[in-house]
């Protein structure tokens, strides 16, 4: 049984986004999802969040539990029961610094959650996190960046205004189940949503430097944004039905 509802505070949450040929995408997805296109590009990346005073709802935030985690996304659509267009986001992986959230991801709340090593240092507007998994040979996340008030002018995005109105209408995600043909649903409402950009001075990851999964000059980073602060709430959505990749 999951807890349908938790309240918390998103203390901090990277959002270091990708651009990249939609066929390549499309290869990455169990159906009914397709790639949801800004520009020509499909859109990947991966969710860096500090969560802290996680409780369920109606219980007091000084019980909330803290944890750094990580969601790696593509942002898609898909044709619902009666025809409309829906945008979801689909997340093949989530990695957590929390045993908790690991021993309880897909089991108490949605998500399937590796248990992985965080190292983060976040101070004087400069944030660095490299995650480290076991039985990978590099982090499969390691970036500093910087606080700053430009968007990058080659963005898929005509702007910053464009890419937080994308982000946020991206607030239902699915999460993939290892060997199953089901998707958690979780639901992410941020009350106070604001980004910011940020200035990527360093980029490493194995998932999307996985030749096998982005062959050469099928993908690029397109730009990095910055929530902090945020009162938001999860809540637990319908199971998905889900053909796998290449299934």
């Amino acid at each position: 049984m999951k807890i349908p509802k938790l309240n918390g505070l998103i203390r901090r949450r990277l959002l270091l986004n990708y651009r990249l040929d939609p066929d390549v995408a499309t290869a990455q997805l169990p159906a009914p999802f397709r790639p949801k296109r800004i520009a020509g590009f499909a859109i990947a990346g991966v969710c860096l969040i500090r969560l802290e005073e996680i409780r369920p709802a109606r219980m007091p935030a000084i019980l909330g539990i803290s944890s750094e985690n990580a969601a790696f996304r593509y942002a898609v659509e898909w044709e619902n029961e009666v025809g409309e267009t829906c945008e979801r986001v689909f997340i093949p992986r989530r990695d957590t610094g929390s045993r908790i959230n690991a021993l309880s991801g897909g089991r108490i709340f949605p998500g399937v959650h590796h248990f992985s090593r965080f190292r983060v240092q976040d101070r004087n507007g400069r944030i660095a996190i490299r995650i480290d998994t076991k039985g990978e040979d590099s982090p499969i996340i390691d970036v500093e960046a910087v606080e700053t008030d430009s968007f990058p002018r080659d963005s898929a995005f005509s702007s910053l205004e464009a890419a937080s109105r994308f982000f946020e209408t991206g607030c239902l995600g699915y999460s993939a189940r290892p060997c199953g043909a089901k998707l958690d649903g979780l639901r992410l409402e941020v009350m106070n949503w604001k980004v910011k950009p940020v200035k990527v001075i360093r980029l490493t990851s194995a998932y999307f430097e996985e030749l096998e999964r982005f062959p050469t000059g099928s993908i690029a980073f397109d730009h990095a944004l910055l929530m902090r602060r945020c009162e938001h709430t999860w809540t637990a959505e319908a199971d998905l039905e889900a053909r796998c990749p290449n299934s």
